[in-house]
């Protein structure tokens, strides 16, 4: 019997866009190669300065590659791992881009995507004994490659594979026996084992229904049982639908830290989390409530006009119409009114930017973090890290809805979050699905 070809080494040159979403990608393709055009370092450099994420991410990975490339020549193969057993490549910094195939001829322009396709080519056409795949999240990109006969892929690290079967922190139950139902109603908890053959999800929601009735309960993580969840209004906001409900449990339940509410426009995610924070403001120092900045054609929002709270309105704006509309639930003479002004005077309430709180430990605090599908997984895990005691984080967002340059909807930061905690005692998730917003809002969202 013949034996089998062994598949051939491969080497991944990874563009800009892949070191901007994670700083340490170089390290997440195992035994393989990797290769990093010079033409990337120059867009780096240009990234350096400044408070976003990008920024963050550029910095971080000079520094790795300071690190690794130290007793080295950059245009050398260097271990990525050094020491006898490690079981990494070796990367190196692509010099050449004089490439038989010329991507800035065939183009006609001097673009530094171009240059970094040339990069590629080259080393194609150098290293005939390995697979040279290029690595980007820009899907033009991966489009021109392709064109010019190189094998392209998206970076998978941090990405979901199905986002039809994602986590939707709730289900629905048909035909549950009345008694059970019943006994919910009465006794307000029940062993789970009564209805499931399988241990639910921690904190996961469940709606069931017999002939004559239903229940709204969830999998509580610590008592092990099913509870009743009551429907019950927030700072003047009213659940319209069980989803609804779940997501102000969340939020209210105290043994939960960290809360995910995702859906479409209209589906009352960030209005929800912000009534609900007010009114569990007594259990915490502060209400944090924060979005991050995507600036129009990824420019940075230095070249618009006016102070940097000028700058910053348009971005904010959306946040401040949810505190108003609820804060217009009562009349100006209300003390609820009041004390919604008296909160933010006194900064108990604060609308900020997250660029403006990152580095920043909070502890006694509850923090909504708005949009948060256009954050990446690892803007995401250091927001939570961040948390110190008595601390509460809920993001919301819409991961079909991707605002900013090479996320989509399964690398996004929020995806990454639902489907990896899921089951956690500390984690509960909600899927919003009904637009409540108004008739005209669904129509849009149904038919357009």
């Amino acid at each position: 019997m013949a034996k089998k070809k062994p598949s051939p080494k491969k080497v991944f040159v990874l563009d800009t866009s892949v070191i901007l979403y994670a700083h340490d990608a170089i390290m997440h393709f195992e035994e393989h190669d990797v290769a990093i055009p010079i033409t990337v370092l120059e867009e780096l450099d240009n990234f350096k300065k400044g408070n976003d994420s990008l920024n963050f991410e550029a910095r971080e990975f000079i520094r790795l590659l300071d690190k690794l490339a130290k007793g080295h020549k950059l245009d050398e193969w260097i271990p990525l791992q050094p020491g006898k057993s490690s079981k990494k490549g070796k990367f190196k910094v692509l010099m050449d881009l004089d490439s038989k195939i010329n991507a800035l001829r065939i183009f006609n322009d001097n673009k530094h995507d171009h240059q970094i396709l040339n990069a590629a080519l080259k080393l194609q056409e150098s290293e005939t004994d390995k697979q040279v795949i290029f690595i980007t999240k820009d899907i033009n990109l991966r489009l021109k490659a392709k064109s010019l006969e190189l094998v392209a892929e998206d970076y998978e690290t941090g990405k979901v594979s199905n986002l039809n079967t994602l986590y939707t922190g709730k289900k629905a139950y048909e035909n549950i026996d009345n008694k059970f139902i019943d006994a919910l109603h009465q006794n307000e908890h029940i062993p789970w084992e009564d209805i499931f053959e399988k241990k639910p999800v921690d904190n996961e929601f469940s709606i069931l229904k017999s002939d004559s009735g239903s229940v709204l309960c969830y999998f509580n993580a610590e008592t092990k049982c099913l509870e009743k969840v009551e429907k019950r209004p927030v700072y003047g906001i009213k659940p319209r639908n069980a989803e609804q409900t779940f997501a102000v449990h969340a939020i209210l339940n105290p043994e939960i830290k960290l809360v995910s509410i995702q859906g479409i426009a209209g589906t009352g995610k960030t209005l929800l989390a912000l009534a609900a924070a007010l009114e569990s403001r007594r259990e915490f120092k502060q209400i944090y409530l924060a979005r991050p900045i995507v600036p129009l054609s990824n420019k940075d929002i230095g070249y618009l006009p006016g102070d940097i709270k000028s700058k910053l309105n348009p971005y904010m704006e959306p946040l401040w119409d949810n505190l108003k509309f609820i804060q217009n639930q009562w009349n100006e003479t209300d003390k609820e009114f009041i004390r919604i002004t008296e909160m933010v005077n006194k900064e108990k309430l604060m609308i900020t930017p997250l660029a403006y709180i990152r580095g920043r430990s909070f502890s006694n605090i509850i923090f909504i973090i708005d949009e948060a599908q256009n954050l990446t997984p690892h803007e995401i895990k250091t927001i939570i890290t961040r948390a110190g005691e008595n601390t509460k984080i809920i993001f919301t967002g819409d991961i079909r809805q991707i605002d900013t340059p090479y996320l989509d909807s399964q690398s996004n930061g929020m995806s990454y979050l639902i489907d990896r905690l899921k089951d956690h005692p500390l984690y509960a998730h909600v899927t919003l699905e009904k637009g409540e917003r108004s008739e005209l809002a669904n129509l849009a969202n149904e038919l357009l």
